[in-house]
Order: C-alpha cells, then structure tokens, then sequence
C-alpha cells in the first residue's frame, strides 16, 4: 500500500476565497483517476450556483453543519454527512455555522488545479483573515474565467445569498 499524505509528509496549506484548503492527493498522484481535498469554509465564501462538466462532486461533512442545493432540492448536512453532487445538475452550499470542515472528492480529478492556480500558500494550517466584504468584480471575473476553462459553469449567486 502507498501512503500518498501523512502527518510526515502534510500536503500545503492554501487560501482559497477566504477559506482554507488542503489537497491529500491530487489528480497528477491519482493518475488523473481523482482529487481529495480538505477545506474549511466560513459562511459568506462559499462559491456561486454551479455546473461541472466534467466531475462528480462529493462532500462529507467533518465538522459544522451546511445546507447544499442540487438542482432544486436542499440537503441538510452535518458531521459524519455525505453529499453527491453530480455533474451536469445545478449546485452549491451555504455554510451554516462559524466555520465547517469539509472533505472534498473530485472525479475524474484535475479541477483541484483551477483552485490552486487562484489560491496562495498559507502561511499556517489557520483561516486567512475574514474578507471584509464580497469579492471585488477582478476576483470575480478571474474565478469565472478560470473555472470556466475547467468545464464549471457559475449559474446564480452562492446559495448563502438565496436562505
């Protein structure tokens, strides 16, 4: 068995829109196979409505409690939850405590490299600041541009902004 991330080896930690993330493997270690990510995520940053093309979306709650949307229908989810998301129907999440910890698999994997070229390293395993209001129009357009290469496509505002 080959161990790809342990606590010798701990992936980076990035900031990724005012969250933080973790990739414990990537498509490049998965042979193009998946990507599995941990994040933490403040109400507030999480993403806009969306559509992959491409991937199959899966979460399983670690810690906190969230609301996701797939399609019309909402999903109430907390430690110990798991949601799949698949590709080509509508979805997103609303964060519904301080803070939840979330894994996070993408398959097939590649779309952790649209993440990763808009996040920076973080200096420690923490959340960056709370942003101080809502992403500027050159964050936004620089998100859609580059998950748009990817085959995601933002549809509405985040669910946060519709409960």
């Amino acid at each position: 068995m080959t161990i790809i991330d342990s606590p010798g080896q701990a992936a980076p930690a990035e900031w990724f829109t005012g969250g933080l993330m973790v990739w414990h493997i990537t498509s490049e270690k998965s042979g193009g196979a998946f990507a599995l990510g941990e994040m933490w995520v403040r109400p507030g940053t999480e993403p806009p409505l969306h559509i992959h093309a491409r991937e199959d979306e899966t979460y399983y709650v670690l810690e906190g409690e969230v609301t996701f949307q797939l399609g019309l229908d909402r999903i109430e989810a907390s430690a110990g939850s798991v949601v799949f998301l698949p590709r080509g129907i509508q979805h997103g999440l609303a964060v519904r405590t301080p803070v939840a910890r979330l894994l996070h698999l993408y398959s097939p994997g590649g779309i952790e490299e649209a993440f990763r070229s808009l996040s920076r390293t973080a200096p420690a395993r923490e959340l960056p600041p709370a942003p101080s209001g809502p992403p500027s129009d050159d964050a936004v357009a620089a998100l859609t541009e580059t998950f748009g290469e990817f085959g995601v496509e933002f549809v509405g505002p985040p669910l946060s902004a519709l409960l």
